[in-house]
């Protein structure tokens, strides 16, 4: 079994007293002792951000059992499918990360609607990775990979498969 890993998981066990910080860790020990976890250079990239060197990156992924699994082309392109499908349907407002509803936001001072931009390609090219090179994914953010890898097998700190 094949566990990739969002970033936003690795930070709830780095990040001192994050809320998620023990679920998260035992979601990754019981993901490891079931197979192998895998990141792609998007979250390689995004968790450099938090170390002084790569030298420490490294051994922080070495001691918690994480390989990196580079990008296939399949998984670019299915980034690519996935991100024109949200550039075509992305309306003006916030999604919310667990439900994925829209809501619209106003500025206070002339009443422009506000359009924030909430995900990027990076957010595309981690599902996709997953999607195409993993069995699962390990993630808090299941409103959004629901909407747009709906075959993708999602875990979550303290919950039972989704998907």
């Amino acid at each position: 079994m094949i566990s990739a890993v969002d970033t936003h998981i690795l930070l709830d066990i780095l990040i001192p007293d994050a809320p998620a910080q023990e679920t998260s860790q035992q979601l990754l020990d019981t993901a490891l002792q079931q197979g192998d976890l895998v990141i792609c250079e998007i979250v390689h990239a995004e968790l450099a951000a938090y170390f002084p060197s790569v030298q420490e990156l490294t051994r922080f992924l070495t001691e918690t059992g994480i390989r990196i699994l580079p990008s296939e082309p399949a998984a670019l392109a299915r980034a690519g499918q996935a991100w024109a499908n949200h550039m075509k349907r992305r309306r003006a407002g916030v999604s919310c990360p667990a439900c994925g509803r829209t809501q619209k936001l106003f500025c206070q001072h002339c009443g422009a609607t506000i359009q924030a931009r909430q995900h990027l390609l990076s957010d595309f090219l981690v599902g996709a990775h997953a999607e195409i090179q993993a069995d699962r994914l390990l993630t808090r953010d299941r409103g959004y990979y629901r909407a747009y890898f709906p075959k993708l097998l999602l875990l979550e700190p303290t919950s039972k498969p989704a998907g």
